[in-house]
């Protein structure tokens, strides 16, 4: 947990942003740059923001869709998750706060949220989604490449 907002804080979430853009991706969370903290940000509509100590207080519906990963570039993987959640947070001005979202932004806190918790895309996967996925890896590791190329995986 996030005990205190200060300029570390501040910074870090920051640097998080400019990752993101350059990667670029929609949402990072602090463990996907090697930073243990209960923090993630993301923009999906020109405003970017970040969320601390998130948390999803409400699910509902499912929803399936692809997803994709900064941590595993190039591969999208079709997910069922939750279509709605109710997410409980602090933004950077110590304010708990709660964003209803759905469909992607809903996705998105989900997606950054496993990786607040450890968990990873691939363990979200079916066992035959893995099974590809491994192929996928072992091809690049052979000398292939994702430059400008995606590959998707469909739920089995």
């Amino acid at each position: 947990q996030v005990e205190n907002i200060d300029g570390k804080v501040i910074r870090l979430t920051q640097a998080m942003l400019q990752a993101m853009y350059k990667a670029p991706g929609l949402g990072l969370a602090a463990p996907q740059i090697g930073v243990q903290k209960q923090i993630f940000v993301y923009d999906i509509d020109g405003e970017p923001t970040t969320l601390i100590n998130p948390r999803i207080v409400e699910s509902r519906g499912e929803w399936v869709y692809d997803e994709g990963c900064l941590s595993i570039p190039g591969l999208y993987v079709e997910m069922l998750r939750p279509k709605e959640v109710l997410l409980e947070a602090v933004d950077l001005n110590g304010n708990t706060i709660q964003v209803e979202a759905d469909d992607l932004l809903a996705r998105l806190f989900q997606h950054e949220l496993d990786h607040l918790n450890g968990v990873l895309m691939f363990e979200r996967m079916t066992p035959e989604q893995r099974e590809e996925a491994l192929r996928e890896y072992a091809r690049i590791a052979d000398g292939g490449s994702y430059e400008g190329e995606t590959r998707h995986i469909g739920l089995k």
